[in-house]
């Protein structure tokens, strides 16, 4: 990881990449709490329905919200053959790919441990786990199955993981509970994690959400971005390209579908059918996005999300770090409480404008941290 500076890091990469990363880490850095801000501001069956979608599943089940993280990781892996495997191509140093893997590994996890307030000095209550922690072991594993794998070795290492965690969720038995039990008091995961990972946990009282053992398909979710990125760096025609997404999508989302009646889709366990079902609905986004913006050229509209999607790790910690509300304040605060009802929806719209300004800014300078 660094900060680029050169233009050309831009022009590398397909645009739909970026962008695609921009509309993710947008309803997690404000286009949640307009959502919300908007239900609460004309409430009605519409704007409930939407509301709910914004809200991750309790358990079991699918929202949109719940799409977000494996969405990120998704992206990361489609990444990895446009910069890894063309480097492997090239002739690039080995030894040099390999200390880059475990450099930005380091630092990922480091960001982690800070978003979760490592600098409270409170070690006690330091939770270990996370977002940015799974970011970077998920990038690690994956990207040294690229560095050591043909695609067929990385389709099966997709497959391998998908099975094995099947297996070793529903057919080893935890203690005083039983084999095959995904309650979040008996299922096996949870049991790992309350006896080798130490407390806090999220976002379940006796289990992590980014647990030990549930990190292992989260890296399938990265590899499946993997298998994506090869599709999109092949000879083939642009729009055999975003079909052949397409229709992978719709498999991925049967299969997991179908999947999820032995194996349910819950998200906090990151099941089998959770990674497929949601990596189904990437494949079409992405699919989506790439038909629109690099095989029709219609580039204009995703600017908002690109200059996102270029420092999406920058924005997530930034936005955990720092308030835009107060930023925002200086300026609105004259007039806001004067807007009645719709101030909810104002204030959530004019502190992501801000963080967008911020990023607009970063993204003039050419500056850029990369993953």
């Amino acid at each position: 990881m660094g900060i680029a500076v050169e233009q050309s890091f831009l022009e590398k990469r397909v645009a739909s990449i970026d962008a695609l990363r921009g509309f993710d880490m947008f309803w997690i850095t404000g286009g949640e709490v307009i959502i919300q801000a908007l239900h609460q501001t004309h409430p009605g069956p519409a704007t409930n329905l939407l509301s709910i979608e914004f809200e991750h599943v309790q358990w079991a089940g699918f929202h949109f919200y719940d799409l977000i993280f494996p969405l990120f990781l998704f992206v990361v892996g489609v990444v990895l053959p446009f910069s890894l495997t063309k480097r492997l191509e090239a002739g690039a140093d080995r030894g040099q790919l390999y200390r880059h893997i475990v450099r930005r590994l380091v630092i990922l996890f480091a960001l982690g441990l800070v978003y979760n307030g490592l600098l409270n000095f409170d070690f006690h209550d330091l939770r270990i786990a996370g977002v940015l922690q799974r970011i970077a072991l998920c990038y690690f594993f994956a990207a040294l199955i690229v560095m050591n794998t043909k695609i067929r070795g990385q389709i099966a290492f997709f497959a391998g993981i998908l099975i094995t965690y099947w297996a070793v969720m529903m057919l080893i038995p935890v203690p005083g509970v039983g084999a095959g039990v995904l309650t979040p008091q008996g299922n096996l995961a949870s049991f790992i994690d309350r006896h080798l990972l130490p407390h806090p946990y999220c976002c379940f009282v006796i289990g992590d959400n980014e647990g030990i053992l549930s990190t292992l398909p989260a890296i399938a979710t990265t590899l499946l971005g993997v298998l994506a990125g090869h599709w999109l760096r092949s000879k083939r025609p642009p729009n055999r390209k975003a079909l052949g997404l397409a229709l992978a999508g719709v498999a991925s989302l049967l299969v997991g579908f179908i999947w999820s009646f032995n194996f349910p889709i819950i998200k906090n366990l990151w099941t089998s059918s959770f990674v497929l079902f949601a990596g189904g609905w990437s494949l079409l986004l992405l699919a989506l996005f790439y038909w629109i913006i690099d095989v029709q050229g219609f580039r204009r509209w995703s600017f908002f999300f690109t200059v996102i999607g270029v420092n999406a790790i920058t924005i997530y910690i930034v936005h955990q770090l720092f308030d835009f509300g107060t930023i925002t304040n200086i300026f609105v605060h004259g007039f806001v409480n004067d807007l009645g009802p719709v101030k909810p929806l104002f204030m959530a719209v004019s502190v992501m404008i801000t963080g967008w300004l911020f990023l607009y800014f970063l993204y003039r300078q050419k500056i850029f941290l990369k993953v």
